[in-house]
């Protein structure tokens, strides 16, 4: 993992489906003045999540890079394929070349999505090996799936820069994760009364999210050099 010589590149990922990954994703494009990239969109109501994104943040098309795999069917990527008698192949998903910005990138549904019968989503993340920000659902359950997936990443030694729950805050929650994980969880995103490049920046700015995110994305690349470092534990 190398986040020093260049601007970062980081995969916003979630713990199902429908948790706010691309309201997340809007917040890190928004704070890091990034470029964003969903190379595999199921669904393209409304322009997709793309288009959803662009629409919040008023952003140029030049902030946006186009989907690899813009499927039209609501469901797992590799079934979305298959009804256009198409096939998502994982050497097409070719990370973009280096710019000037960050670069967000959103995942299709969960850790375990199958982007074709034989190619997991975190398959492709091992592939990648880029730092994840997992979004997960504030409320009930999300222990379980939250754990989950953690393992999920550690198992392929992925490196975490943390957390983002998503919705109502919970009395317990936050913390029983963070004790059961040793992952730190960055914010809490509060349901907004309207998503918006004005409420995603307050929000950034007030939860002092964007230093987070690069003092743990310093620690991860330090600690990702000493032998022995499992990427569920915390390199501080």
């Amino acid at each position: 993992m190398s986040t020093c010589q260049n601007p970062p590149r980081i995969v916003i990922c979630g713990t199902d489906t429908d948790v706010g990954k691309t309201v997340v994703s809007a917040l890190f494009v928004q704070g890091l003045e990034a470029l964003y990239w969903k190379p595999v969109q199921s669904g393209l109501e409304g322009g997709g999540d793309r288009g959803r994104l662009r629409h919040w943040l008023n952003l140029p098309e030049s902030r946006t890079l186009p989907e690899v795999y813009a499927l039209r069917t609501p469901v797992s990527p590799h079934w979305a394929a298959e009804l256009e008698q198409a096939h998502i192949d994982p050497e097409a998903l070719i990370l973009p070349p280096h710019t000037d910005k960050p670069l967000i990138i959103e995942t299709a549904g969960g850790l375990m999505v199958p982007l074709n019968r034989q190619w997991l989503q975190l398959d492709q993340l091992e592939h990648w090996n880029l730092p994840v920000v997992l979004v997960a659902r504030s409320s009930l359950g999300t222990i379980n799936h939250t754990l989950l997936s953690l393992a999920a990443l550690q198992s392929r030694r992925l490196p975490v820069i943390g957390l983002v729950l998503n919705g109502p805050t919970h009395s317990d929650n936050c913390r029983t994760i963070t004790n059961f994980s040793n992952i730190p969880v960055l914010t809490e995103l509060l349901p907004m009364p309207r998503i918006s490049a004005e409420n995603l920046h307050n929000h950034w700015q007030q939860s002092g999210l964007g230093l987070m995110v690069i003092d743990r994305l310093k620690l991860l690349e330090q600690a990702s050099a000493r032998p022995g470092y499992m990427t569920n534990q915390s390199p501080s």
